[in-house]
């Protein structure tokens, strides 16, 4: 969803102390790392910069829902004052970096947003100057770094949850099936670190471009690698190739009867999907559903509609924000603290920020059984639980 960027920063920071967000219960910060020094007995100044006047369709939605879970998750701190300033982006980098100056010069203590790539690395540089981090909404890790941190779920998330699973069900050997895109060819990289990490075999990889000829001409390929594997990993979305292929395969004689169909993202959006009969037994993630419905519903029941997808992020960097700040440290905003290894609850489940910017998220691994998604191996609690 988020446009590739990349700019050289720093190396972040190592870090410690764990919290619990939407519980909202926070041990001891231990302070060390970038960061500004707070008082925390007055209110937190954070600067929330959202994609308000984009020309690209549903910005405007996803702004205002940013903004509402931000809210809520400030409604539901206890003892920590939050002084929230929002900040409209366009979508535009310049922009971004205009606001982010604009926001630290105002005596912002930490910036959360923006969305996409290209602006979170704008707004990243600005606040440098001033020794201010940022929480973007971004799942781009090649941005992350430095007083960069990413909230969105990755690839890399995905692929380790799998990988470890299937390692853990006896499943020895992958090939990947992805598209020649760079979504595609970052999704199988973050396959192969993640089978690498795991000790699982990488048989094969097959690309395909991004047309419906593409896809056709990939099937005997992939259905020759898939005869020497266990798992049959598969980059594609349900908005791309995602339906042709799980049509396709089975036809061919790729059953997911004869080999484990993994898909690296959710199958289970938009509901439609759940009824391709290829996709029928196959494995793939998602947030924690219990926690996630939670979400949704208080949502719901404050505004009348439900969330935009990725509006939780904003709920889940405040909720961060004020858990570490209520432990009463000046220090609660450094990387060090922002980074510690216990993590926090999110909207979704535990996540934490990862010392090179980006994070890990406790993921369900599910499957769809009649049209009907099933939960086969729940969330973690904990980063000593699966996956991890």
């Amino acid at each position: 969803m988020f446009a590739v960027f990349k700019n050289a920063r720093k190396a972040a920071f190592s870090a410690l102390l764990g919290i619990s967000a939407l519980s909202l219960a926070a041990c001891n910060p231990v302070a060390l790392g970038n960061g500004p020094s707070i008082n925390t007995s007055k209110p937190v100044k954070v600067a929330l910069l959202v994609p308000k006047g984009s020309p690209q369709s549903g910005d405007s939605v996803l702004a205002q829902s940013l903004e509402n879970s931000a809210r809520l998750a400030i409604a539901d701190l206890q003892g920590v004052q939050i002084d929230l300033t929002i900040y409209d982006t366009a979508g535009d980098p310049a922009r971004a970096a205009s606001v982010a100056t604009e926001a630290v010069n105002g005596g912002a203590q930490i910036i959360l947003g923006p969305v996409y790539a290209e602006a979170a690395n704008a707004a990243g540089i600005a606040a440098a100057k001033r020794g201010v981090n940022v929480l973007s909404f971004s799942n781009t890790p090649s941005i992350a770094g430095g007083n960069v941190f990413i909230l969105g779920s990755t690839f890399d998330n995905s692929a380790r949850r799998l990988a470890n699973f299937a390692k853990r069900q006896g499943k020895n050997s992958f090939v990947i099936a992805s598209g020649t895109n760079a979504a595609g060819q970052a999704g199988e990289a973050a396959v192969r670190r993640a089978a690498a990490q795991a000790g699982v075999t990488v048989t094969g990889s097959i690309g395909y471009e991004l047309s419906q000829q593409g896809v056709i001409n990939a099937i005997p390929q992939i259905r020759d690698a898939s005869a020497q594997s266990d798992v049959l990993f598969l980059t594609a979305t349900t908005a791309g190739a995602l339906p042709l292929l799980t049509q396709l395969l089975p036809e061919a004689g790729v059953k997911p009867g004869d080999i484990q169909f993994v898909g690296l993202t959710r199958w289970d959006i938009p509901a439609q999907t759940l009824a391709l009969p290829g996709v029928q037994g196959g494995w793939f993630t998602l947030p924690d559903p219990a926690r996630a419905t939670r979400f949704r519903d208080r949502y719901a029941s404050v505004y009348g509609s439900s969330p935009h997808a990725i509006g939780g992020l904003a709920y889940d960097g405040i909720a961060a924000i004020g858990a570490l700040v209520g432990a009463g440290n000046s220090n609660a905003l450094t990387a060090a603290a922002l980074t510690q290894g216990a993590g926090f609850q999110g909207t979704g489940g535990i996540f934490r920020l990862r010392p090179d910017g980006t994070n890990d998220r406790g993921l369900a691994v599910a499957t769809i059984k009649e049209q009907k998604v099933v939960v086969i191996d729940a969330a973690p609690s904990s980063f000593s639980g699966a996956g991890f």
